[in-house]
């Protein structure tokens, strides 16, 4: 663990927020599932992750590897050649940033070159020395739910109750992340729409974020783009990821109206607009 890889405290703006935050996604992939290869050039990158930023992104979120159902793996310094310039360049500018990755050594070189959050979508089980690390360093930790890898998680997507079984196996990886040494106050919870779920699991899960804030920590919902939100689009663009922004723009109103933290996105504007509706909503209950 290097010296000078202890982060910067979260801005207390973003702590106290008076609304949902939104995460803006870039993904500095050729393998995405809904935007592979558009952002994978580093200046493409860069300048993508600005204009995420103007437009009111609160947090941008970086990963060098995709997560999509059989993704194919990518060696960890591959990883972070990818996303390590633009994380320099966003410091650089000021922004918010979060590494998305599963991998400590990635972790690690983001929050030395200036990033606040790690976004680790195995909830520290694909790496074991992922908990370590985000300890050592006093980054925000985003836990998320995932049953396998890109590999199997799809054969995992089996519950008898999805909302009982994702809390229970959240707090299981919560205890596991405060037992290495993360205070528990710098940890967010996210379901993990689409890791080893149906469609019906995401939609159940989001019907019941009330009972995941049991759990006592803030809770990042990401359900832009994602395959389940083709239930709700006309039929002739279930298949188009894209066509899906006005519904994950739908979510995230009635996600911040339960309460979230944060919203993992890829088109800001909307959704910045959403949570922010969201807010007015709930202030006149």
């Amino acid at each position: 663990m290097s010296e000078h890889a202890v982060v910067a405290p979260l801005p207390e703006a973003l702590r106290a927020a008076s609304r949902t935050l939104v995460m803006g996604v870039v993904n500095v992939t050729p393998d995405s599932f809904s935007d592979g290869g558009q952002w994978f050039d580093r200046d493409v990158a860069v300048a993508h992750a600005r204009h995420l930023v103007t437009q009111g992104a609160d947090i941008v979120d970086v990963g060098g590897e995709s997560s999509r159902p059989g993704a194919v793996p990518v060696p960890p310094t591959e990883e972070t050649r990818r996303v390590l310039p633009v994380v320099e360049a966003l410091v650089d500018a000021e922004a918010v940033v979060s590494v998305d990755t599963v991998h400590a050594t990635t972790a690690e070189a983001a929050v030395a070159a200036g990033a606040h959050i790690v976004n680790d979508v195995s909830g520290g089980t694909a790496d074991p020395e992922m908990l370590a690390t985000v300890a050592a360093t006093g980054a925000v930790y985003v836990l998320q739910h995932r049953r396998g890898t890109p590999d199997t998680m799809n054969s995992l997507a089996v519950y008898d109750d999805v909302v009982a079984e994702v809390r229970a196996e959240l707090a299981e990886r919560l205890e596991a992340a405060v037992a290495a040494g993360i205070p528990e106050q710098q940890v967010v919870l996210d379901p993990g729409l689409g890791f080893a779920k149906e469609a019906r699991h995401n939609w159940t899960l989001l019907a019941h974020l009330d009972e995941l804030a049991r759990l006592g920590r803030p809770l990042l919902v990401g359900a832009s783009r994602k395959r389940f939100l083709a239930d709700v689009v006309p039929a002739h663009l279930a298949d188009q990821p894209l066509a899906r922004d006005a519904a994950s723009a739908a979510v995230t109103a009635l996600a911040a109206a339960a309460g979230v933290w944060a919203v993992r996105v890829h088109e800001v504007t909307a959704n910045v607009d959403a949570a922010r509706v969201a807010a007015a909503w709930t202030a006149e209950r």
